[in-house]
């Protein structure tokens, strides 16, 4: 009988795998990876059958734990400034919180090692965020600009912001609240 997975094994490894797509890129070697996250290599493809396997999962997982943090305690009921307000805020909170993380993201939403099936599954993560997004644009906004456009909008506004938080730490405040007002005048109803 096989010994069951351990999640913690699974964990580490993508933390591991995290770390150096953030810092060295998708061209990380599983066998960096494995020595970061402290396992064998063959323990590293026991989790993950193939490194493209790997790489969908960690996007996976990164991706799910965003829409996460933006959906909780998600204001509903509130005015559409308020519920993007909300968004905005979760995700500069998030990308100050999850630097690595950030940075993976970004390296990985680009590659083509990402599959269709990787991408449909983040679509179902981020369902209520797009429905989120398609209300508030029924809500005034210009009928051609399309939830997925500005979700982009949103994500590229917030890689601006971090980057500048990044740079000048103590001015977070002052970069989270220029980068939501640039982005909410640009798509305001």
């Amino acid at each position: 009988m096989a010994r069951p997975l351990s999640e913690e094994k699974r964990s580490a490894i993508l933390c591991a795998a995290t770390e150096l797509v953030a810092t060295i890129g998708i061209s990380a070697a599983t066998s960096q990876i494995a020595k970061r996250a402290g396992v064998a290599d063959g323990t590293l493809f026991t989790y993950f059958p193939t490194k493209d396997d790997l790489l969908n999962q960690l996007y996976l997982s990164i991706k799910s734990g965003l829409a996460e943090a933006i959906m909780t305690d998600y204001p509903s009921w509130a005015e559409v400034f308020e519920r993007t307000r909300h968004c905005w805020d979760r995700l500069v909170n998030w990308g100050v919180e999850h630097p690595a993380q950030h940075k993976a993201m970004r390296q990985l939403s680009v590659s083509d090692r990402i599959s269709q099936n990787t991408r449909d599954a983040i679509n179902v993560a981020f369902r209520d965020i797009n429905v989120m997004i398609r209300d508030n644009l029924s809500g005034g906004a210009t009928d051609d600009q399309s939830a997925a456009f500005i979700g982009a909008l949103i994500i590229a506004m917030m890689d601006v912001t971090l980057d500048c938080i990044a740079a000048y730490p103590e001015k977070i405040d002052l970069y989270r609240e220029s980068g939501f007002q640039v982005f909410w005048n640009g798509v305001k109803p």
